[in-house]
Protein backbone atom coordinates (compact mmCIF):
# COMPACT_ATOMS: atom_id res chain seq x y z
CA UNK A 1 0.00 0.00 0.00
CA UNK A 2 1.60 3.43 -1.14
CA UNK A 3 2.35 5.59 2.28
CA UNK A 4 0.46 8.39 2.77
CA UNK A 5 1.99 12.21 2.37
CA UNK A 6 2.37 13.45 5.84
CA UNK A 7 1.52 17.02 6.44
CA UNK A 8 2.59 18.92 9.27
CA UNK A 9 0.70 22.17 10.41
CA UNK A 10 2.18 24.35 12.61
CA UNK A 11 -0.08 26.76 14.50
CA UNK A 12 -3.17 25.61 16.11
CA UNK A 13 -4.92 29.34 15.54
CA UNK A 14 -7.36 30.26 13.21
CA UNK A 15 -5.63 29.60 10.08
CA UNK A 16 -3.58 26.72 11.14
CA UNK A 17 -7.29 24.53 11.72
CA UNK A 18 -9.22 25.84 9.23
CA UNK A 19 -5.93 24.94 6.42
CA UNK A 20 -5.85 21.04 8.84
CA UNK A 21 -10.29 20.69 7.84
CA UNK A 22 -9.68 22.48 4.02
CA UNK A 23 -6.83 19.82 3.66
CA UNK A 24 -9.14 16.98 5.08
CA UNK A 25 -12.43 18.18 3.03
CA UNK A 26 -10.58 18.75 -0.33
CA UNK A 27 -8.33 15.36 -0.10
CA UNK A 28 -10.43 12.73 1.81
CA UNK A 29 -8.11 10.77 3.57
CA UNK A 30 -5.47 10.50 0.62
CA UNK A 31 -2.83 11.94 3.71
CA UNK A 32 -1.94 12.18 6.93
CA UNK A 33 -2.57 15.62 8.72
CA UNK A 34 -1.48 16.70 12.07
CA UNK A 35 -1.39 20.08 13.90
CA UNK A 36 1.57 21.47 16.57
CA UNK A 37 1.03 24.19 18.93
CA UNK A 38 3.56 25.52 21.21
CA UNK A 39 1.16 26.54 23.89
CA UNK A 40 -1.26 24.55 25.98
CA UNK A 41 -4.20 25.75 24.10
CA UNK A 42 -5.62 26.45 20.49
CA UNK A 43 -7.64 28.78 18.96
CA UNK A 44 -6.77 31.75 21.57
CA UNK A 45 -6.71 34.68 19.34
CA UNK A 46 -10.48 33.56 18.74
CA UNK A 47 -11.51 33.64 21.90
CA UNK A 48 -10.28 36.88 22.67
CA UNK A 49 -11.72 38.70 19.32
CA UNK A 50 -14.77 41.26 19.54
CA UNK A 51 -14.53 41.30 22.99
CA UNK A 52 -15.16 37.44 23.49
CA UNK A 53 -18.30 38.05 20.85
CA UNK A 54 -15.59 36.33 17.67
CA UNK A 55 -15.81 38.93 14.54
CA UNK A 56 -15.13 36.20 12.31
CA UNK A 57 -15.53 38.28 8.92
CA UNK A 58 -17.05 41.68 7.41
CA UNK A 59 -19.93 41.52 5.28
CA UNK A 60 -18.25 43.40 2.48
CA UNK A 61 -18.35 40.78 -0.68
CA UNK A 62 -16.57 42.95 -3.04
CA UNK A 63 -13.23 41.62 -3.65
CA UNK A 64 -11.54 44.86 -4.93
CA UNK A 65 -13.25 46.63 -2.12
CA UNK A 66 -12.68 43.78 0.94
CA UNK A 67 -9.00 43.89 -0.33
CA UNK A 68 -8.74 48.04 0.02
CA UNK A 69 -9.13 47.39 4.05
CA UNK A 70 -5.78 45.30 4.49
CA UNK A 71 -2.89 48.02 4.58
CA UNK A 72 -0.07 45.33 3.26
CA UNK A 73 -1.22 42.79 0.98
CA UNK A 74 -4.15 44.39 -0.56
CA UNK A 75 -2.46 43.69 -3.86
CA UNK A 76 -2.29 39.94 -3.50
CA UNK A 77 -5.42 39.63 -1.48
CA UNK A 78 -7.10 41.31 -4.66
CA UNK A 79 -7.28 38.02 -6.36
CA UNK A 80 -7.58 35.43 -3.25
CA UNK A 81 -10.79 36.76 -2.65
CA UNK A 82 -12.21 35.33 -5.88
CA UNK A 83 -10.98 32.31 -4.53
CA UNK A 84 -12.36 32.02 -0.65
CA UNK A 85 -14.12 35.41 0.36
CA UNK A 86 -16.94 36.48 3.28
CA UNK A 87 -19.28 35.03 1.70
CA UNK A 88 -17.75 31.38 1.46
CA UNK A 89 -17.02 31.92 5.10
CA UNK A 90 -20.45 32.28 6.10
CA UNK A 91 -21.72 29.26 4.42
CA UNK A 92 -18.70 27.29 5.43
CA UNK A 93 -19.67 28.05 8.86
CA UNK A 94 -23.28 27.42 8.51
CA UNK A 95 -22.84 24.39 7.00
CA UNK A 96 -21.62 23.59 9.98
CA UNK A 97 -24.90 24.83 12.28
CA UNK A 98 -23.21 27.59 12.84
CA UNK A 99 -24.64 31.14 11.97
CA UNK A 100 -23.50 34.56 11.38
CA UNK A 101 -24.80 38.36 11.93
CA UNK A 102 -23.89 41.20 10.59
CA UNK A 103 -23.55 44.78 12.48
CA UNK A 104 -24.27 48.23 11.69
CA UNK A 105 -20.86 48.52 10.85
CA UNK A 106 -20.44 45.51 8.93
CA UNK A 107 -18.75 43.26 11.74
CA UNK A 108 -20.03 39.55 11.55
CA UNK A 109 -20.37 37.73 14.76
CA UNK A 110 -22.09 34.27 15.55
CA UNK A 111 -25.90 34.70 16.49
CA UNK A 112 -24.78 33.32 20.03
CA UNK A 113 -22.77 36.54 20.29
CA UNK A 114 -19.82 33.75 21.59
CA UNK A 115 -16.50 33.13 20.53
CA UNK A 116 -17.04 29.83 21.91
CA UNK A 117 -19.39 28.81 19.60
CA UNK A 118 -16.60 28.93 17.24
CA UNK A 119 -13.98 27.35 19.12
CA UNK A 120 -15.98 24.42 19.48
CA UNK A 121 -17.19 24.49 15.66
CA UNK A 122 -13.34 23.97 14.84
CA UNK A 123 -12.48 21.43 17.57
CA UNK A 124 -16.00 18.91 17.06
CA UNK A 125 -14.91 19.33 13.28
CA UNK A 126 -10.97 18.20 14.22
CA UNK A 127 -12.49 15.35 16.68
CA UNK A 128 -14.90 14.12 13.77
CA UNK A 129 -12.16 14.07 11.21
CA UNK A 130 -9.67 12.74 13.78
CA UNK A 131 -6.93 15.52 13.10
CA UNK A 132 -4.77 15.58 16.20
CA UNK A 133 -3.06 19.08 17.89
CA UNK A 134 -0.14 18.04 19.55
CA UNK A 135 0.20 21.08 22.24
CA UNK A 136 3.08 22.35 23.86
CA UNK A 137 5.62 21.54 20.64
CA UNK A 138 8.00 24.52 20.45
CA UNK A 139 9.61 24.45 17.20
CA UNK A 140 13.47 24.49 17.04
CA UNK A 141 14.15 24.09 13.31
CA UNK A 142 12.63 23.08 9.94
CA UNK A 143 15.43 21.45 7.39
CA UNK A 144 14.32 21.24 3.46
CA UNK A 145 15.34 18.10 2.02
CA UNK A 146 15.47 19.95 -1.13
CA UNK A 147 17.55 22.43 -0.16
CA UNK A 148 20.12 19.30 0.83
CA UNK A 149 19.61 18.33 -2.83
CA UNK A 150 17.88 15.31 -1.62
CA UNK A 151 14.49 14.21 -2.19
CA UNK A 152 11.30 16.84 -1.42
CA UNK A 153 10.24 17.38 2.16
CA UNK A 154 11.04 18.40 5.54
CA UNK A 155 12.75 17.25 8.96
CA UNK A 156 10.99 19.50 11.64
CA UNK A 157 12.84 19.48 15.02
CA UNK A 158 10.82 20.33 18.24
CA UNK A 159 12.19 21.21 21.80
CA UNK A 160 13.42 18.26 23.35
CA UNK A 161 15.32 16.97 20.63
CA UNK A 162 12.07 15.38 18.69
CA UNK A 163 13.05 15.16 14.98
CA UNK A 164 10.43 13.50 12.79
CA UNK A 165 10.15 14.19 8.95
CA UNK A 166 7.10 15.42 6.70
CA UNK A 167 6.36 15.90 3.23
CA UNK A 168 4.42 18.87 3.10
CA UNK A 169 4.97 21.89 6.30
CA UNK A 170 2.20 24.50 6.65
CA UNK A 171 3.23 27.50 8.74
CA UNK A 172 -0.04 29.32 10.73
CA UNK A 173 2.05 30.32 13.86
CA UNK A 174 1.19 34.20 13.50
CA UNK A 175 3.55 36.90 15.12
CA UNK A 176 6.53 34.50 15.91
CA UNK A 177 10.50 36.14 15.99
CA UNK A 178 11.71 32.85 16.64
CA UNK A 179 9.69 31.24 13.57
CA UNK A 180 10.54 34.02 11.50
CA UNK A 181 14.22 33.53 12.30
CA UNK A 182 13.99 29.68 11.24
CA UNK A 183 12.66 31.22 8.13
CA UNK A 184 15.60 33.58 7.13
CA UNK A 185 17.62 30.37 7.52
CA UNK A 186 15.63 28.57 4.87
CA UNK A 187 15.92 31.84 2.16
CA UNK A 188 13.25 33.98 3.29
CA UNK A 189 12.98 37.73 4.10
CA UNK A 190 11.55 39.22 6.76
CA UNK A 191 9.81 42.10 6.86
CA UNK A 192 10.70 43.55 10.35
CA UNK A 193 7.97 43.40 12.52
CA UNK A 194 5.99 46.40 14.04
CA UNK A 195 3.11 47.00 15.81
CA UNK A 196 -0.50 47.60 14.02
CA UNK A 197 -4.15 48.52 15.32
CA UNK A 198 -3.35 50.48 18.62
CA UNK A 199 -5.10 53.49 20.15
CA UNK A 200 -3.15 56.73 20.10
CA UNK A 201 -1.88 58.55 22.96
CA UNK A 202 -1.78 62.53 23.07
CA UNK A 203 0.17 64.67 24.75
CA UNK A 204 -1.96 66.34 27.87
CA UNK A 205 -4.84 68.18 26.51
CA UNK A 206 -8.27 68.56 28.28
CA UNK A 207 -9.64 67.06 25.26
CA UNK A 208 -9.30 63.85 27.58
CA UNK A 209 -12.24 65.88 29.70
CA UNK A 210 -14.64 64.24 27.16
CA UNK A 211 -13.36 60.96 27.37
CA UNK A 212 -16.26 58.32 26.41
CA UNK A 213 -17.84 60.91 23.59
CA UNK A 214 -17.87 59.76 20.29
CA UNK A 215 -17.18 62.21 17.02
CA UNK A 216 -18.72 60.28 14.51
CA UNK A 217 -17.64 62.06 11.12
CA UNK A 218 -14.24 62.48 11.16
CA UNK A 219 -10.92 62.37 8.89
CA UNK A 220 -7.93 61.89 10.66
CA UNK A 221 -3.91 62.19 8.85
CA UNK A 222 -0.45 62.64 10.23
CA UNK A 223 0.33 65.89 9.73
CA UNK A 224 1.58 67.24 6.77
CA UNK A 225 1.24 64.32 4.35
CA UNK A 226 -0.11 61.21 5.73
CA UNK A 227 -3.12 59.00 4.27
CA UNK A 228 -6.49 60.09 5.62
CA UNK A 229 -8.07 57.94 7.35
CA UNK A 230 -12.47 58.65 7.84
CA UNK A 231 -14.55 56.97 10.48
CA UNK A 232 -16.21 57.68 14.15
CA UNK A 233 -13.54 58.68 16.69
CA UNK A 234 -13.79 57.45 20.30
CA UNK A 235 -12.11 60.21 23.03
CA UNK A 236 -10.56 58.52 26.10
CA UNK A 237 -8.85 59.46 28.93
CA UNK A 238 -5.36 59.04 27.23
CA UNK A 239 -6.50 59.88 23.91
CA UNK A 240 -7.90 58.42 20.72
CA UNK A 241 -9.84 55.29 20.01
CA UNK A 242 -12.16 54.50 17.50
CA UNK A 243 -12.45 53.17 13.64
CA UNK A 244 -10.56 56.19 12.37
CA UNK A 245 -7.94 56.02 15.21
CA UNK A 246 -7.37 52.51 14.50
CA UNK A 247 -7.15 52.45 10.51
CA UNK A 248 -4.98 55.50 10.76
CA UNK A 249 -2.55 53.21 13.28
CA UNK A 250 -2.84 50.27 10.75
CA UNK A 251 -1.83 52.29 7.51
CA UNK A 252 0.74 54.43 9.23
CA UNK A 253 1.96 51.45 11.01
CA UNK A 254 5.79 51.45 9.79
CA UNK A 255 5.31 55.84 9.92
CA UNK A 256 4.45 56.00 13.43
CA UNK A 257 7.48 53.15 14.72
CA UNK A 258 9.89 55.04 13.03
CA UNK A 259 9.05 58.47 14.72
CA UNK A 260 8.56 56.50 17.81
CA UNK A 261 4.89 57.39 17.90
CA UNK A 262 5.86 60.90 18.13
CA UNK A 263 3.95 62.91 15.54
CA UNK A 264 1.72 65.69 14.83
CA UNK A 265 -2.19 64.56 13.96
CA UNK A 266 -4.49 66.93 11.81
CA UNK A 267 -7.28 66.28 12.51
CA UNK A 268 -10.85 67.35 10.52
CA UNK A 269 -14.02 66.71 12.82
CA UNK A 270 -16.90 67.14 10.18
CA UNK A 271 -15.98 64.69 7.81
CA UNK A 272 -13.71 66.84 5.28
CA UNK A 273 -15.70 70.05 5.06
CA UNK A 274 -13.40 72.53 3.91
CA UNK A 275 -11.81 75.21 6.14
CA UNK A 276 -12.70 78.08 3.81
CA UNK A 277 -16.28 76.73 3.39
CA UNK A 278 -17.46 76.81 6.89
CA UNK A 279 -15.73 80.30 7.45
CA UNK A 280 -18.14 81.44 4.39
CA UNK A 281 -21.58 79.57 5.81
CA UNK A 282 -20.59 81.60 8.86
CA UNK A 283 -19.66 84.80 8.19
CA UNK A 284 -22.86 84.55 5.49
CA UNK A 285 -25.00 83.76 8.78
CA UNK A 286 -23.43 86.64 10.20
CA UNK A 287 -24.53 89.19 7.39
CA UNK A 288 -28.31 87.36 7.01
CA UNK A 289 -29.32 85.88 10.60
CA UNK A 290 -26.96 87.88 12.50
CA UNK A 291 -30.16 87.42 16.12
CA UNK A 292 -29.57 83.29 15.47
CA UNK A 293 -27.39 82.00 17.75
CA UNK A 294 -24.14 80.27 16.93
CA UNK A 295 -24.52 76.57 16.17
CA UNK A 296 -23.27 73.50 14.44
CA UNK A 297 -24.96 71.94 11.72
CA UNK A 298 -26.87 69.34 12.47
CA UNK A 299 -25.26 67.16 10.03
CA UNK A 300 -22.46 67.40 11.71
CA UNK A 301 -23.41 65.46 14.60
CA UNK A 302 -21.40 66.94 16.99
CA UNK A 303 -22.04 66.16 20.77
CA UNK A 304 -23.16 69.17 22.38
CA UNK A 305 -20.17 68.71 25.14
CA UNK A 306 -17.91 68.61 22.10
CA UNK A 307 -19.07 71.63 20.31
CA UNK A 308 -18.54 73.52 23.97
CA UNK A 309 -15.29 72.40 23.86
CA UNK A 310 -14.32 73.73 20.78
CA UNK A 311 -16.10 77.05 20.93
CA UNK A 312 -13.45 76.87 24.11
CA UNK A 313 -10.67 76.18 22.10
CA UNK A 314 -11.63 78.98 19.58
CA UNK A 315 -11.77 81.37 22.58
CA UNK A 316 -15.62 82.03 21.67
CA UNK A 317 -18.23 82.15 24.26
CA UNK A 318 -20.92 80.11 24.25
CA UNK A 319 -24.15 81.06 23.31
CA UNK A 320 -23.24 84.42 21.09
CA UNK A 321 -24.91 85.36 18.53
CA UNK A 322 -23.80 86.23 15.00
CA UNK A 323 -23.66 89.37 15.46
CA UNK A 324 -21.25 89.21 18.49
CA UNK A 325 -18.61 87.11 16.62
CA UNK A 326 -16.13 88.71 15.25
CA UNK A 327 -14.20 87.57 11.58
CA UNK A 328 -10.92 86.41 13.53
CA UNK A 329 -13.33 84.17 15.85
CA UNK A 330 -14.69 82.65 12.97
CA UNK A 331 -11.26 81.95 11.24
CA UNK A 332 -10.54 80.50 14.62
CA UNK A 333 -13.28 78.55 14.91
CA UNK A 334 -13.36 77.17 11.49
CA UNK A 335 -9.34 76.12 11.68
CA UNK A 336 -10.40 73.87 14.73
CA UNK A 337 -13.23 72.61 13.65
CA UNK A 338 -11.39 71.47 10.09
CA UNK A 339 -7.55 71.62 10.29
CA UNK A 340 -6.32 70.86 14.21
CA UNK A 341 -3.40 70.25 15.16
CA UNK A 342 -2.97 67.37 17.94
CA UNK A 343 0.08 65.58 19.69
CA UNK A 344 0.87 62.29 19.65
CA UNK A 345 3.72 60.95 22.07
CA UNK A 346 2.66 57.49 22.35
CA UNK A 347 1.09 54.04 21.35
CA UNK A 348 -1.49 52.66 23.17
CA UNK A 349 -3.54 49.19 23.11
CA UNK A 350 -6.71 48.44 21.34
CA UNK A 351 -8.05 45.74 24.03
CA UNK A 352 -6.43 42.37 24.10
CA UNK A 353 -6.57 42.38 19.58
CA UNK A 354 -2.60 42.49 18.92
CA UNK A 355 -2.04 42.90 15.54
CA UNK A 356 1.67 42.83 13.90
CA UNK A 357 2.80 44.47 10.45
CA UNK A 358 5.21 42.33 8.87
CA UNK A 359 6.28 38.86 8.43
CA UNK A 360 7.27 36.58 5.58
CA UNK A 361 7.90 38.69 2.23
CA UNK A 362 5.11 39.12 -0.38
CA UNK A 363 7.18 38.41 -2.99
CA UNK A 364 8.92 35.31 -1.30
CA UNK A 365 5.46 33.33 -1.37
CA UNK A 366 3.02 32.29 -4.65
CA UNK A 367 -0.43 33.53 -3.72
CA UNK A 368 -1.60 31.23 -6.05
CA UNK A 369 -0.77 28.52 -3.84
CA UNK A 370 0.76 30.21 -0.36
CA UNK A 371 3.59 27.68 -1.30
CA UNK A 372 7.21 29.24 -0.44
CA UNK A 373 9.38 30.06 -3.49
CA UNK A 374 12.48 28.81 -2.30
CA UNK A 375 10.86 25.42 -0.39
CA UNK A 376 8.72 23.38 -2.56
CA UNK A 377 6.55 22.19 -0.08
CA UNK A 378 6.37 25.08 2.54
CA UNK A 379 3.16 26.55 2.82
CA UNK A 380 1.96 30.17 5.03
CA UNK A 381 -1.22 31.23 5.85
CA UNK A 382 -2.17 33.81 8.19
CA UNK A 383 -0.68 36.59 10.07
CA UNK A 384 3.16 34.87 9.26
CA UNK A 385 2.80 36.62 6.32
CA UNK A 386 3.86 40.13 5.85
CA UNK A 387 -0.12 41.01 5.36
CA UNK A 388 -2.41 42.93 7.84
CA UNK A 389 -5.85 44.11 7.64
CA UNK A 390 -7.71 46.54 9.75
CA UNK A 391 -10.14 46.01 12.39
CA UNK A 392 -13.54 44.56 11.51
CA UNK A 393 -12.96 40.87 11.11
CA UNK A 394 -10.10 41.36 7.94
CA UNK A 395 -7.58 39.63 9.81
CA UNK A 396 -9.66 36.58 10.22
CA UNK A 397 -11.00 36.91 6.84
CA UNK A 398 -6.94 36.73 5.63
CA UNK A 399 -6.82 33.66 7.94
CA UNK A 400 -9.53 31.65 6.26
CA UNK A 401 -8.59 32.79 2.68
CA UNK A 402 -4.90 31.85 2.91
CA UNK A 403 -5.41 28.56 4.63
CA UNK A 404 -8.01 27.92 1.89
CA UNK A 405 -5.36 28.29 -0.91
CA UNK A 406 -3.05 26.66 0.56
CA UNK A 407 -5.16 23.42 0.98
CA UNK A 408 -5.77 23.57 -2.30
CA UNK A 409 -2.07 24.04 -3.73
CA UNK A 410 -0.88 21.14 -1.62
CA UNK A 411 -4.18 18.82 -3.52
CA UNK A 412 -3.14 19.67 -6.31
CA UNK A 413 0.61 18.56 -6.11
CA UNK A 414 -0.47 15.51 -4.33
CA UNK A 415 -3.44 14.79 -7.10
CA UNK A 416 -1.03 15.32 -10.26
Amino acid sequence: MEKKPKIAIIGAGASGCFAALQIYDTLQGLCEIQIFEKSKEPLSKLRISGGGRCNVTHNLFDPELLSERYPRGNKELRWAFESFGPKDTIEWFRKRGVALKAEADGRMFPTTDNSDTIIQCFLNELKSKKIPIHFEQGLVGIYSNFQLNQTNGFRVLWEGGVEESFDFVILATGSNRKVWGILEKLGHKIIPPVPSLFTLTLENTDLMELTGLVVPHVEIKVSPKGKTQKGPILITHWGLSGPAALRLSAWEARTLFEADYKVDLSINWIGGEKTQNIEESYLSKKENTPADKLSPDPEWKLPSRFWDWILKESNVQANKRYSDISKSEIRDLSLNLTQMKLQMVAKGVFKEEFVTAGGVSRKDIQFQTMESKHCPGLYFTGEVIDVDGITGGFNFQNAWTTAFIAARGIRKTIVT
